[in-house]
């Protein structure tokens, strides 16, 4: 019998762990994975500032799909089949054991994505995948018995079954071997950035963090509430990353530059402030505003902000008048900034879009448009918020891929030897 041959273009975290997969179903096929760079799972390694965030807590599964902006409806489905709790117990049998912060996100106990990397690594030895560094996919052709793949280093290869995990098409040649074989791309845009802010009364502030503020975008229903950190830059943190990604592409088609509100207290109602600020007028006359801070903002923040809403460094509470709570109210809740930019690690980028989503089988990840043809991960137009989402979506889809590719091999060696 001839042998059967998978190949898995992209060796981050979604195309390993698809060939890991397949290899686990004992198919007899070869399996080979393509790495275009010097190194693989490169993004598992500078994830979560080296730590790598497997996955997030929250193991139920139509509110974990709830985290994507993109792909939620294709995703429940592979959450059920390969839920977080199922990576978790995939990383524990082979001994890496998984931590829950406060927030809700995953690490290895560790705290080292090098314990990810070496589980991995540790896998494709035991179940004796083909690695291949610097070995790119220049371009796939489909045949009639399968794939012909001509590689960026001179070599080609035949494939029956191809997975491709490329990562986020924010390039033409990223994108080039999806659409080269029938696929429609939807337009990469970033996703997951920080704010730039041309402000040197917020820079002065770089450093400080805030637990919980609303940030919105003025004249939308586009708002996002979480932990805020101001930077040299402008700014960043969960709540910032999470509104960039459920207005990726409405904050591109603006050009990154408009204009943003944010409430520093949104536990208090503006009523209840109202209140809280009377009440110091009344029972701390003769005390600097500006030292007398509202919990829980820092008092480096408030300061700032009492000076922004017009009232002096020498103001008493009892000198601010009716106009100055008003001012420092509305300076609590509706901060404007002029959003000027974006920025971001270009190592951890993520992108909103990629291969159309209605042009695959979520049962199996295979094409709809290209029998034979598989993909997982970020090249498809699904992107999670920050905290462990998008590598379960690499997981899930990865995993379900894999067990698609096996499963056809299976049904073709049935047929032949049916057929013998």
């Amino acid at each position: 019998m001839i042998s059967k041959r998978a190949v898995f273009v992209g060796g981050g975290a979604a195309g390993f762990f698809a060939a890991l997969a397949f290899t686990e179903e004992r198919t007899g096929a070869r399996a080979i994975v393509l790495e275009k760079g010097p190194q693989f799972l490169q993004k598992v390694r500078i994830s979560g500032g080296g730590r790598c965030n497997v996955t997030h807590r929250d193991f139920e599964t139509r509110e974990f799909a709830r985290r994507y902006p993109r792909g939620e409806k294709e995703l429940i489905g592979l959450l059920h089949r390969f839920p977080a709790r199922e990576t978790v117990a995939w990383f524990e049998q082979r001994g890496v054991k998984l931590k829950t912060e406060t927030d809700g996100r995953m690490f290895p106990v560790t705290d080292s994505s090098q314990t990810i990397i070496d589980c991995l690594l540790s896998e494709s030895r035991r179940l004796a995948l083909e690695l291949r560094l610097n070995a790119g996919a220049e371009s796939i052709e489909k045949t009639v018995s399968g794939f012909d793949i001509k590689l960026n280093n001179g070599d080609t290869l035949t494939a029956d079954v191809v997975l491709l995990a490329t990562g986020g098409s924010r390039t033409v040649s990223m994108a080039a071997l999806a659409t080269s074989l029938g696929h429609t791309l939807v337009e990469p845009v970033p996703s997951l950035f920080t704010l730039q802010i041309e402000s040197a009364w917020l820079r002065r502030l770089a450093g400080i963090s805030v637990a919980d503020v609303r940030l919105a975008l003025a004249d939308s229903k586009l708002a996002e509430r979480g932990a805020l950190l101001i930077t040299h830059w402008g700014l960043s943190g969960p709540a910032t990353l999470r509104l960039s990604a459920w207005g990726a592409r409405l904050l591109h088609n603006l050009d990154y530059r408009f204009s943003l509100l944010l409430n520093w207290l949104p536990a208090i109602s503006e009523e209840d402030l109202h209140e809280k600020l009377a009440e110091r007028i009344k029972t701390q006359p003769a005390k600097f505003v500006v030292n007398s801070p509202l919990q829980p903002l820092p008092a480096r923040l408030w300061e700032a902000l009492v000076l922004k809403a017009g009232i002096g460094p020498e103001a008493t509470w009892s000198q601010i008048g009716r106009a100055g709570k008003h001012a420092l109210v509305r300076q609590l809740t509706r901060t404007e900034f002029a959003v000027t930019g974006k920025s971001l690690n270009k190592d951890e980028f993520v992108t909103c879009g990629g291969v159309e989503l209605n042009e695959l089988n979520f049962k199996t990840m295979e094409s709809r448009v290209c029998p034979g043809l598989y993909f997982a991960g970020e090249c498809l137009d699904i992107d999670g918020i920050t905290g462990g989402f998008n590598f379960q979506a690499a997981w899930a889809t990865g995993w379900v891929a894999g067990k698609g590719m096996a499963d056809k091999i299976k049904a073709e060696q049935e047929k032949t030897e049916a057929s013998e």
